[in-house]
């Protein structure tokens, strides 16, 4: 009599249904996914952004002239020798002996090529104490850091015959190993301890290890399909490293968080003394549609990434979206099925020192409990203190400033070519970095060209823009010209982007500007920051128009109210804003920055902010679809509203805290790397998390709520004719589908 009479609606509520019924099917159905999709992947191969898709602007074109050409630049290495005493020039004898035995030493490694002494091209600083031997790193220069280890061992050796002078290598290869040295092994580490700290807490929060298990294996298994689907996407969206970091992040989050969601509210009704198919389809069309709202709600936000025209953002965003989808419908098929297989067998493996609660105990939390009593019973107290809270940890990030960081704001001082960076740009002014500006004409040999040329090495220097030395190389056969250009301003972005403007705005124009035909766009690391700045900040609008647009009618259709859809919207905008003040006086004011091993670097890296946004934005939504669906759920069997929220969070603290205690760990593993970004990062999704799980939910969204009362669930009669996507049912019409209300109708929602 049950199954045909219950008529439960709801994709959730069906597809655990179903799956409960066809439990063999809905495994082997997931197992096959998996496999396939990895097995694709593989065969298929990822393609990688390209660096001409990196950007648009002069960046962009710079790149595509470059590839277009099939030039391959090399990997470019400088030498710098400083004398440590004031007396010593590069004019003296001993300087001279140590030029040549560097040029002597590297040219005899094999490995390099087009070795120049600073004689020749006149790279000694103005003061004399300082001068550059350059050289480029033979083959490709994406692997070169793996070829460079016998000439740094070469300028080493020369170092130890002239102690009078300090040489150091520095240089696109050196850089690479040193970092791969130092850093290589940060995100294996953090990607690697990111399982077992999940699974950690998923054995206290339920005190058995198949049911701890669970939510990670759904979580690896998910991220395991989407790696394949990545591969197979990858051709027609390019796809890159960082988007597998982040993807792998997300999908840890959200995989553990669903499953966590989904198996505490099946537990919570089996302890309630259901019997274990009727707590399988409570479960099913409670939390499971939880589940399908946030996720949905997750993806909308993370597809404003799509709206960046950033390939980088672009990957990233189809990557997570990818992820939440797969750890979505895995949550509402497979798990329900690995459910029933399962049985009471879930409580297996208890740990001894975590008891289980006793039946009819409740899963109220004691500490929440004690709080909702406060927060209810002064509601606007609450509100203007919380509020008044977080708007102070935001104010911070009114004056935020965003750049690409630079080596030294990278890694601070800890490695020796940080030091060395920063005295090569003391003694030349932009030298580690240059502009550079790629020069295509039909023949890049003819007069005109040649002198549009000189006349632009002369300007560049005469306009203030850079000090020199101006270095020129020619690629003949493919009639391009690169111009490296050190910029006043050196490593101070902000000095060295005036100069960058000179450059395209005044001396380009009067110079390169006057040949027909000629392209000649600026790219380098500068220009790029200040292309990708440019970009980004076009993006910001309908990036966050999109999000906030969209997460607003996914809110509204699914609860049918509009005052919990604008609610959400500006409970999320406030838990973000505090994340960036946060942020902001941490990093670039360095308050309290040496609490989580930062320092205060000036600045937000460019890409943060944006990211932050989608990504908080989203995974917000987690917490709030789970407690308003809970509340929700509450008023409608009849409590009064106060009653139903007061139910609504303390039923669902326990979950909630365990997946926030679950990303916080998780996310400050990344708090933990060396890299600046990284840090700044994985700060920045901690402190959001932490913030949107205890005072948004636990004091501002209860206290909001109570102040609103009946006007939670206000909709305006024009309203009415939206889709009805509710979809949720009571309890107690699942657990007894011939339950009718008084005029005879079932009882449903």
């Amino acid at each position: 009599m049950g199954n045909r009479e219950t008529r439960v609606r709801g994709l959730a509520a069906r597809a655990g249904g179903w799956s409960a019924r066809h439990r063999w099917a809905a495994v082997g159905i997931w197992v096959l996914f998996v496999v396939l999709a990895m097995g694709l992947g593989s065969a298929a191969g990822r393609v990688d952004v390209k660096d001409s898709d990196q950007l648009k602007g002069e960046t962009h074109t710079a790149a595509r002239i470059i590839e277009d050409a099939g030039i391959d630049e090399p990997a470019g290495e400088t030498v710098l020798i400083q004398a440590r005493k004031d007396g010593l020039k590069a004019t003296d004898p001993e300087f001279r002996d140590a030029v040549t035995a560097v040029v002597r030493a590297v040219g005899k490694t094999g490995r390099v090529t087009d070795v120049t002494s600073p004689y020749d091209a006149k790279t000694i600083s103005k003061d004399g104490r300082s001068a550059l031997v350059q050289f480029d790193m033979r083959g490709d220069s994406d692997t070169a850091g793996e070829r460079v280890e016998p000439v740094l061992e070469a300028v080493e050796g020369v170092q130890r015959e002239h102690q009078a002078l300090l040489i150091e290598e520095i240089g696109g290869a050196s850089m690479m190993k040193t970092f791969d040295d130092a850093f290589g092994d940060d995100f294996k580490k953090a990607e690697y301890s990111a399982v077992p700290v999940a699974l950690g807490i998923l054995l206290i929060a339920f005190g058995a290890l198949v049911a701890a298990l669970l939510p990670v294996a759904l979580a690896v298994t998910a991220i395991m399909a989407t790696m394949g689907l990545m591969g197979v996407v990858s051709h027609v969206m390019p796809m890159s490293d960082t988007a597998n970091s982040v993807m792998l992040l997300v999908g840890l989050a959200v995989g553990v968080d669903y499953c966590l969601f989904y198996l505490r509210r099946e537990r919570e009704e089996r302890e309630a003394g259901r019997d274990a198919q009727t707590a399988l389809r409570i479960a099913a069309a409670t939390s499971g549609r939880a589940i399908v709202v946030s996720g949905v709600t997750v993806c909308v936000a993370m597809a404003g990434m799509l709206f960046t025209g950033l390939a980088e953002f672009e990957a990233m965003g189809l990557a997570s979206l990818m992820v939440v989808a797969v750890a979505m419908v895995g949550s509402v098929t497979v798990l329900p099925a690995l459910l029933s297989l399962l049985g009471e067998r879930v409580e297996k493996g208890r740990i001894p020192f975590l008891r289980r609660r006793k039946r009819g105990t409740g899963q109220d939390s004691r500490f929440w409990t004690a709080v909702l009593r406060r927060v209810l019973a002064r509601p606007v107290i609450s509100v203007v203190v919380a509020a008044g809270a977080l708007l102070a940890v935001a104010a911070p990030a009114l004056g935020m400033k965003t750049q690409q960081l630079t080596l030294d704001q990278e890694f601070g001082d800890s490695l020796p070519i940080v030091q060395t960076y920063n005295r090569l740009n003391e003694a030349f002014p932009g030298g580690s970095e240059p502009a550079e500006v790629v020069v295509k004409a039909d023949d890049i040999n003819a007069p005109r060209v040649q002198a549009a040329l000189a006349d632009f090495r002369d300007r560049a220097i005469s306009s203030g823009a850079s000090r020199g030395p101006v270095e020129i190389k020619l690629h003949d056969a493919q009639n391009v010209a690169f111009v490296y250009v050190p910029l006043v301003g050196g490593s101070d972005l902000d000095k060295a982007g005036v100069s960058l403007d000179k450059l395209r705005d005044e001396v380009r124009p009067a110079t390169l500007g006057e040949v027909d035909g000629l392209q000649a766009p600026i790219t380098g690391q500068v220009a790029g920051s200040k292309d990708f700045n440019d970009q980004l900040a076009g993006a910001v609008v309908p990036v966050f128009a999109f999000v906030v647009v969209f997460a607003f009618a996914l809110m509204l259709l699914s609860f049918r109210s509009l005052t919990i859809a604008l609610t959400s919207i500006v409970l999320n905008l406030l838990s973000v804003g505090a994340a960036y003040g946060i942020l902001v006086a941490v990093f670039q004011h360095g308050w309290g920055a040496s609490l989580v091993g930062a320092e205060g670097v000036g600045a937000i890296i460019t890409w943060l902010p944006l990211f932050l946004f989608v990504i908080l934005f989203g995974l917000s939504m987690d917490y709030h679809v789970f407690v308003v669906s809970r509340i929700r759920e509450a008023r409608l069997r009849g409590l009064e509203t106060g009653d139903a929220i007061r139910h609504g969070v303390v039923t669902t603290a326990g979950v909630v805290t365990s997946a926030a205690v679950i990303m916080v760990a998780v996310f400050a593993i990344f708090g933990t790397l060396s890299m600046q970004s990284m840090k700044q990062m994985g700060v920045g999704l901690a402190a959001a998390v932490l913030i949107d799980a205890t005072i948004i939910r636990g004091v501002l969204l209860p206290a909001v709520m109570a102040l609103l009362g009946e006007r939670n669930w206000y909709l305006p009669r024009w309203l009415h004719r939206l889709p009805d996507l509710t979809h949720d049912e009571t309890p107690q019409a699942i657990a007894d589908p011939t339950a009718r209300d008084g005029e005879g109708e079932p009882v449903r929602v």
